[in-house]
């Protein structure tokens, strides 16, 4: 793993290799129904929320220069003491701790699913030459919130990590349900109103430089958003009744 460091401070500190299996010379291609939920409760019982699937379009593999097809997404949710806390360097630090413990079960995901005779990989979390929110988007499994949050329905404060594998038959979603989004997006501005360090352009663009999040963990867009507050379901709901009366 690769040290990420954003004005003197270290985000996230590298995650040792906790791999105790190779990759198989010749890994098979499918998978059982049964492995993949032995796989999801392996996920849960470390408080991971679930499981989404992706796989890459020939045109984002082109994007990025990439052979990877297929995807494994592990999801998380950040612990909401943390996320309450004010922005700080301590607080940045225990999100790196609570990091490394999501980091350090997902190798484990990753050797139970090379003992089973699958290439399997874990695709750094801040590797600047991917897009993690373009692969998970093609998992038709979430939307990206006007703050550039990746929302799943399991929570907005949720984080991730992936396995890239050689399963060719992943139960990836043919189509994504959530696209409605957006649309609710460009009609809230909470975000936009409450963010500390307004990281929003004249055409209420998110501005990833101006964000503090990953230097001192800033969480306001989170903690103020409808999707956090109240849930993916109350919203969706809230928005059907907006959309009826028009």
């Amino acid at each position: 793993m690769i040290d990420t460091v954003f004005e003197g401070f270290r985000y996230h500190k590298p995650l040792p290799n906790f791999y105790k299996n190779e990759n198989p010379q010749d890994p098979k291609r499918e998978i059982s129904e049964e492995l993949l939920e032995d796989l999801l409760n392996l996920a849960l019982k470390y408080d991971f929320t679930g499981i989404s699937y992706s796989r890459l379009s020939d045109d984002l593999k082109r994007e990025f220069d990439t052979d990877i097809d297929n995807v494994i997404i592990f999801k998380f949710l950040m612990g909401e003491d943390i996320l309450k806390m004010p922005p700080s360097t301590e607080k940045g630090k225990l999100m790196d701790e609570e990091f490394q413990e999501y980091g350090f079960h997902v190798y484990e995901f990753a050797d139970f699913l090379r003992q089973n005779g699958f290439q399997a990989d874990i695709i750094h979390p801040l590797d600047d030459n991917l897009s993690l929110r373009a692969i998970a988007l093609q998992s038709n499994d979430c939307a990206i919130t006007r703050s550039n949050m990746c929302l799943f329905k399991d929570g907005l404060n949720n984080s991730f990590f992936m396995i890239h594998t050689s399963i060719d038959n992943l139960p990836v979603k043919e189509e994504n349900d959530m696209l409605w989004v957006s649309d609710f997006c460009s009609t809230c501005w909470v975000c936009i109103d409450r963010c500390p360090e307004n990281a929003f352009d004249e055409n209420e663009n998110f501005i990833r430089k101006a964000c503090t999040a990953h230097r001192e963990g800033c969480s306001e867009c989170i903690l103020k958003c409808p999707f956090y507050k109240r849930g993916y379901d109350k919203v969706k709901k809230r928005y059907k009744r907006m959309k009826a009366r028009k």
